[in-house]
């Protein structure tokens, strides 16, 4: 295997589906470990470095949910979650609990190979160095060590919910619709993924300790996207 090969770990219950998938990533370049239920999951993760890994929502022994909890626990690896099922609130699950993309079966594998190809190349762009640092008083976003605090606490964040926080507070004010995010976070155009990006907002204030309905920082526009606003600075009181 090359140095600069790309690691995957699929896990996929269903045979078919597994070794049709890995087929077509290795035909692509790619070095894949595939498994069929969420504990060997957990335990090729913990011995192997992956570069990404996508991840069935409905597994035996140990269920998606619990391999995406265990492996952001120690990793913030791109994931892709897997679902069979065409529901909102199931695709939601999987960005909650800290995945950065999901893809509802049946699938078109060169769909699947798009995302990995966009999430490898944001996760290789945000490692290239910088040495820009936002701060906008009681939350700090240093994009070189990839940090964020508020209050002076550090802050855990997926990569997507990294990526859309330093995507929205570099320029303060502006407005980006959902398709925008979309392209800009994820790094894909597909039409119909907006929810998406509701899901990593949702999550995103929910960490910064930021109320939606009396925000700090994180604006929705309605009928439109998302805005970054910088609070002005307290004026001190004069003697």
């Amino acid at each position: 295997m090359a140095s600069d090969t790309k690691k995957i770990l699929l896990v996929e219950d269903e045979k078919a589906i597994r070794e049709a998938v890995a087929a077509y990533f290795e035909r692509e370049g790619y070095w894949v470990r595939a498994v069929g239920d969420g504990q060997a999951a957990v335990d090729e993760f913990e011995k192997h470095g992956f570069d990404l890994v996508v991840l069935d929502l409905m597994l035996p022994k140990l269920s998606g949910e619990r391999v995406c909890r265990a492996i952001r626990d120690q990793s913030d690896v791109p994931i892709i979650m897997v679902t069979a099922k065409d529901q909102v609130e199931d695709r939601i699950i999987g960005l909650e609990l800290g995945a950065d993309d999901y893809l509802v079966k049946p699938f078109s594998p060169r769909e699947l190979v798009a995302r990995v190809r966009a999430l490898l190349r944001r996760a290789r762009t945000e490692s290239e160095p910088t040495l820009e640092v936002l701060d906008y008083g009681d939350l700090v976003i240093n994009i070189s060590a990839h940090k964020v605090t508020v209050r002076g606490k550090e802050v855990d964040l997926t990569a997507s919910e990294f990526k859309l926080l330093v995507t929205l507070a570099r320029y303060p004010g502006q407005v980006y619709s959902r398709m925008e995010l979309v392209e800009k976070v994820l790094g894909y155009d597909f039409e119909g993924y907006e929810r998406t990006i509701d899901s990593h907002v949702k999550n995103l204030r929910a960490k910064l300790g930021d109320d939606p309905r009396n925000p700090t920082w994180l604006y929705t526009v309605h009928g439109v996207g998302y805005r970054f606003d910088a609070p002005e600075p307290a004026e001190k009181e004069e003697n």
